[in-house]
């Protein structure tokens, strides 16, 4: 009998054949644009204090730009995936490089509140750009029968890219400010230049995907969803920044969640749905979603607090006393696990089976959130609690997308692997919500009026360490087997209408 060709560890190297190297060309292409991205996630942290002088608007008042952009993010993600199953990846890809470098230009030139929360929002498209690329080379490496395994190491190397970019424009947006002389507007144009560049890059460097003919759009099913979204995302938004007594924003959430009920009654009479809510509920593809969400929890939604825990004085009984400076050296050890997971994660994959590292990966977060409870008073244990974490992170945040793309069917990659993008953003939502809630209600008597109590913080961190598990638990489920490279000819493709 011979080996079932979803067994992944049979699978060609993607770095061999003409295959390979069509693969690897343009992921070195999407390897920079991806490090664009993560310089736009990383070069704005260090200048929000000076961004806040410039505009002359007050510290909170900077959470509104967060929270637009997070909006944003949620709502376009799906809309824009299932265009690029439709009219081509790389297409939809130009198309947010766009939308995204006119908003970084923008930003440039505003010097007011209003303004540059509009641009802020709009920059946000580019939250698209890694489910497209991941359809992409998957799209590319099904035409030689290995885009599951080819996907899995080229998704490590664009969270390289983005991680590196990420510290890169970490440590490069202070240094910018200062080499220009606190010239805000300088400053703002060198992300604006790179993201311009990197859509020269993906205009000559990147091959178009093969959309699927006779495809539509469904425009209601998607109304439908981004109100529901607009809902549920705008409720958790105004509890993290009113606060848990603003009694209304339950109800707002509430109202969210009642409307994704119509929702899926349009989508499944649907011959062509916004998301098919069929493929969604198999084996292979809900736990992978759920995975997404429930990691979203640590990876969106515990940063703010990881960084206060550190930066609390320890006269309050706990923290750690640490500087912005000091706590940078704990972010960059984070990312740096989480580069050295998103390369491991096709190597055990390989080793065993993609759904074996996946289970994996969820138990090495969880682990790492968990020691927290018991190690948490000195800086080496915080960081070597986040390099664990860390690298179950990077590990998922490189697998996911991937394997969602490998889950499913022909001419609906791109909606699979933006919808990965969309349930993580909603977890780091509802986690920012809950955690700051959680902060308030659990603050004691301390010496500082900003710290809160220790049992807030172990309950945020029981938290993160338990969603992860109860994800590990959720890909047991899928089929052993799954994930593996198949045959094109074998690829189950979405009917034509």
């Amino acid at each position: 009998m011979t080996e079932p060709a979803s067994v992944s560890s049979a699978a060609p190297s993607p770095l061999h054949g003409k295959a390979g190297a069509i693969t690897m060309g343009l992921v070195g292409y999407l390897f920079f644009v991806e490090f664009v991205s993560g310089v736009l996630q990383g070069y704005y942290v260090p200048l929000i204090s000076d961004l806040v002088e410039y505009l002359g608007i007050r510290d909170a008042d900077f959470n509104w730009f967060e929270a637009a952009q997070l909006l944003l993010s949620a709502l376009v993600v799906p809309v824009l995936a299932k265009l690029g199953d439709m009219i081509g990846h790389k297409k939809v890809l130009l198309i947010s490089t766009v939308l995204t470098a006119g908003a970084s230009w923008w930003l440039v030139f505003a010097d007011s509140f209003w303004v540059f929360l509009v641009a802020w929002a709009l920059q946000g498209f580019y939250v698209v750009w890694l489910p497209l690329e991941v359809a992409l080379i998957f799209d590319r490496g099904r035409r030689s029968d290995t885009g599951a395994s080819q996907t899995r190491r080229a998704a490590g190397y664009l969270v390289v890219a983005l991680e590196a970019g990420a510290i890169v424009g970490a440590l490069g947006g202070a240094r910018v400010f200062a080499a220009f002389n606190e010239n805000v507007m300088l400053t703002l144009s060198i992300p604006a230049i790179a993201v311009t560049v990197a859509f020269f890059v993906i205009l000559f460097g990147v091959p178009e995907s093969t959309p699927q003919p006779g495809r539509r759009l469904d425009t209601i099913g998607f109304i439908l969803l981004t109100i529901a979204l607009l809902t549920v995302t705008s409720g958790l938004t105004f509890l993290r920044i009113n606060g848990p007594a603003t009694w209304w924003v339950y109800g707002l959430m509430v109202v969210g969640l009642l409307l994704l009920y119509p929702f899926g009654r349009w989508v499944l009479k649907h011959p062509d749905p916004a998301i098919d809510l069929r493929v969604l509920r198999q084996p292979s593809m809900w736990p992978v979603q759920l995975t997404a969400g429930l990691v979203g929890i640590s990876i969106l939604g515990a940063q703010a607090p990881l960084s206060t825990f550190a930066g609390t004085d320890p006269a309050n009984g706990f923290g750690l006393g640490l500087d912005a400076a000091e706590r940078s050296y704990i972010i960059g050890a984070y990312l740096i696990a989480m580069i050295i997971g998103a390369l491991l994660f096709p190597l055990v994959s390989r080793r065993f089976t993609p759904r074996f590292a996946l289970i994996a990966a969820s138990i090495t977060v969880g682990l790492g959130y968990l020691a927290f409870l018991v190690n948490n008073a000195t800086a080496v244990g915080v960081t070597l609690n986040m390099v664990v974490a860390g690298i179950g992170s990077g590990a998922l945040v490189a697998a996911l997308p991937a394997a969602a793309a490998a889950a499913a069917p022909l001419g609906q990659t791109g909606i699979a692997t933006g919808l990965t993008n969309t349930t993580k953003t909603i977890g780091g939502a509802f986690a920012s919500a809950v955690f700051a809630v959680v902060l308030v209600l659990a603050a004691g008597q301390v010496v500082t009026e900003t710290a809160s109590s220790l049992l807030g913080y172990l309950i945020v961190f029981a938290i993160c360490g338990g969603s992860a598990l109860v994800a590990a638990v959720s890909l047991v489920f899928v089929p052993r087997l799954a994930f593996g490279d198949v045959a094109a000819d074998d690829a189950v493709p979405v009917a034509p209408q």
